[in-house]
C-alpha cells in the first residue's frame, strides 16, 4: 500500500483507531513457527515483499501517520522528558535528522521534500504542513534540537545508542509509544543493563551474540528484527509513567470482548549505523492489530493459537499477559480445529 493517511484516530480514551483491510493484509505477522522462543532473529534491512510491504522502504509510512503524529504531540506535551539527548549525542542527533529526511524525501516524494545546497537545507513536510529552512549542524537555526524536530514527524520510536568500550549505551532518544519500558529510566544504561529483566534469554547467550552483531554493524548495512507483545485496547503509550491510565485495563478482558480488546503489538526494530557520530540508531516502529482482525486470516489465527498455548510461563509473566492469556488461547482455539 502506498501512503494514504487517514484522518486522525485516537489511541486513548474512546480508542477510535481501526485498521483498513489493506493495513491488515500488510501487517508484519511475527510468528513463523508453531512455538515462540527468544532468538537472535536479525536479518538485513533490505526491501522485501514487493510494493506496499512494510519492508519496502527504510521507513514505513502508512495510513496511521497523522494519528501517530497527533498521539506523539500529546505525549510530548504531557511529558517532555520522553525526548532526551545527552550533551555528547548532539552530532548523533544531526545524523538522525539527515537519515530521516533523506529517506522520507526519496521514498515518499509526494509528501516530503528536501532541498540541499551545501549546509543550507530546506525541508517540507506536506502531511503536517511544515516548511523550514536551516543550516545543517547549527541547532539555533531549527525550532528545536534536531532529534526532537524530526522525531515528531516520523512514525515509530527512536533511540540513539552511543558505542564505546565494545558496548552500547542508551544516551539519546524519543520514546512516546513504548511497550512497558521507560527512556528516562533506561537513559545511560548499557545494552545488558536495559535488557536485564528479560527472562530465559541470558542463559542461552542470546544477548551476548546480539551485542556482538550490533556493535559490528557498518554504515550502509542496516539490520532488522520483529518483536511482539499483547496489549489491551489500541493504546500506543504503555509506559511505566502512564501505568495508572492503562494497568487496570488488563482486568477488563472477558470471553465476550477478548477479540475486540486484545491487540497483537508488533515492533519492527531497525538498527542503522550513523556515519558521523558512529552512534547506532535503534528504531521501533509499532503496529497494532486486534484478535478480531487477525481472525480474518485463518492461517494467522491458527499459528498464533499454537504459539500462545505453548508460550513458557516466564514469558507470559514478563510480557504482562498473565491475567488474560487463557482467554486469548481459548478464543484462538476455534480457528485451529
Amino acid at each position: 500500500m502506498r501512503v494514504a493517511p487517514k484522518p486522525v484516530q485516537s489511541f486513548r480514551n474512546d480508542f477510535t483507531y481501526t485498521n483498513s483491510s489493506e493495513a491488515i493484509k500488510r501487517f508484519p505477522f511475527p510468528f513463523v513457527e508453531d512455538e515462540y522462543r527468544y532468538s537472535v532473529n536479525i536479518e538485513s534491512h533490505t526491501p522485501k515483499g514487493g510494493e506496499g510491504s512494510v519492508y519496502e522502504h527504510f521507513l514505513d509510512i502508512d495510513e496511521h501517520y497523522l494519528s501517530e503524529m497527533a498521539e506523539r504531540a500529546i505525549v510530548l506535551e504531557e511529558t517532555p522528558a520522553r525526548c532526551l539527548s545527552m550533551e555528547h549525542m548532539t552530532l548523533a542527533g544531526w545524523d538522525f535528522l539527515e537519515r530521516m529526511m533523506v529517506s522520507l524525501s526519496e521514498d515518499y516524494p509526494s509528501y516530503f521534500v528536501l532541498q540541499r545546497s551545501d549546509n543550507e537545507w530546506c525541508w517540507e513536510n506536506k502531511l503536517l504542513n511544515i516548511t523550514d529552512t536551516f543550516t545543517f549542524g547549527d541547532d539555533s537555526t531549527l525550532p528545536m534540537p534536531p532529534l526532537d524536530y524530526i522525531g515528531r514527524q516520523v512514525q515509530g520510536d527512536f533511540a540513539l545508542l552511543d558505542q564505546r568500550d565494545n558496548d552500547l549505551f542508551m544516551d539519546a532518544g524519543m520514546i512516546t509509544c513504548p511497550a512497558d519500558w521507560s527512556l528516562a529510566f533506561d537513559a545511560g544504561m548499557s545494552f545488558s543493563e536495559w535488557h536485564g529483566p528479560v527472562p530465559l534469554a541470558h542463559n542461552a547467550g542470546i544477548f551476548e551474540r546480539a551485542l556482538k552483531y550490533l556493535t559490528a554493524i557498518p554504515v550502509g548495512s542496516p539490520a532488522r528484527r520483529l518483536n511482539w507483545t499483547l496489549t489491551i485496547n489500541a493504546r500506543m503509550d504503555t509506559s511505566p509513567e502512564t501505568y495508572p491510565s492503562w494497568g487496570h485495563e488488563r482486568t477488563s478482558v472477558t470471553a465476550e470482548n477478548v477479540a475486540q480488546k486484545v491487540y497483537l503489538r508488533v515492533e519492527l526494530q531497525v538498527m542503522d549505523r550513523m556515519p558521523r557520530s558512529n552512534a547506532l540508531l535503534f528504531s521501533i516502529r509499532t503496529y497494532l492489530i486486534s484478535l478480531e482482525d487477525i481472525s480474518t486470516n485463518i492461517e494467522w489465527a491458527k499459528r498464533m493459537h499454537r504459539a500462545m498455548k505453548t508460550l513458557p510461563k516466564p514469558l507470559i509473566d514478563y510480557k504482562g499477559l498473565t491475567r488474560f492469556h487463557p482467554l486469548v488461547v481459548d478464543y484462538l482455539s476455534q480457528f485451529d480445529k
